[in-house]
């Protein structure tokens, strides 16, 4: 049951009593509850069915609740409600909440990243340890060819833009696992490309394992988030087992929170004082 909007908890008399009602009427609504009859919504909101009458008929010609005579229910239209909430929000922060969830749930770092040029930068992370030599804050840069995240961004670049990418990297050998050549980088983007997501084993720091998987908005690639772990910590297949499967759930709901905004303008990395890359 609804909470009950019959008194005023307001006593400087600013509180809006028929407004609450109405919210009360629309939060009645929910998965268990999608359709209901006039005397289902007046037992759940506490109101009388005279009151929760002239509610839904407001509702109803507002297009916000549809009836076939008997039974009423939402439209798509309460979405608006939320939505002056969700366009004023950026990646990091429609990003975070569910990056921390995801830390919670398996207990590593998790970060968000975009692209800028042949780099990197963080504009999101939940730390759970030190898994690195470096402390990596918001606006730290890495290569992008070294890391899961790049390869995700990478991958999505058009051919012209990709190429273009190519002719700047110079291919250090950041460790003796490091991709070195465009050949192997290529090969490598076609396969993450092909699967919908990349792992990094050890190529930007030994004993350093990472996984990464694509933020949309649309059908535009716009991010990227990863999960960080050591080599002793997770072993590839235990990577790919237990992790892999929460990550891409992760990246699928902030694809959905993203899509659900406003148009979405990719955030520029300028004015983040980015760290550069230590290695």
């Amino acid at each position: 049951m609804t909470e009950s909007t019959g008194r005023s908890p307001d006593p400087s008399g600013q509180y809006v009593q028929s407004l609450a009602r109405g919210l009360a009427v629309i939060r009645s609504f929910d998965a268990d509850h999608p359709e209901m009859t006039l005397s289902d919504i007046a037992r759940r909101t506490e109101l009388t069915r005279a009151t929760s009458r002239r509610f839904l008929l407001t509702l109803l010609e507002l297009g916000y609740v549809k009836t076939d005579g008997r039974m009423f229910s939402l439209t798509a239209r309460v979405l608006e409600l939320g939505f002056s909430y969700l366009s004023a929000l950026t990646l990091p922060e429609i990003a975070q909440p569910h990056l921390e969830q995801l830390a919670a749930s398996i207990h590593e770092s998790t970060s968000a990243s975009v692209l800028d040029g042949p780099d990197i930068v963080y504009v999101a992370r939940v730390p759970t340890r030190r898994i690195m030599s470096v402390r990596i804050n918001i606006g730290t840069r890495f290569p992008a060819y070294a890391t899961s995240m790049g390869r995700v961004l990478l991958s999505s670049l058009t051919p012209d833009d990709l190429a273009r990418q190519l002719d700047g990297i110079d291919f250090e050998g950041l460790t003796s696992h490091t991709i070195r050549t465009r050949d192997a980088l290529v090969a490598e983007l076609d396969r993450v490309r092909e699967q919908g997501w990349a792992m990094v084993d050890q190529e930007l720091e030994n004993g350093l394992r990472s996984i990464a998987a694509p933020i949309f908005h649309g059908r535009e690639t716009i991010a990227a988030i990863n999960v960080s772990t050591t080599a002793n910590s997770h072993t590839i297949e235990s990577i790919e087992e237990n992790l892999l499967p929460q990550l891409r759930l992760a990246a699928e709901r902030i694809s959905e929170d993203l899509t659900a905004s406003r148009p979405f303008s990719k955030p520029s990395s300028h004015g983040l004082s980015p760290t550069s890359h230590p290695l």
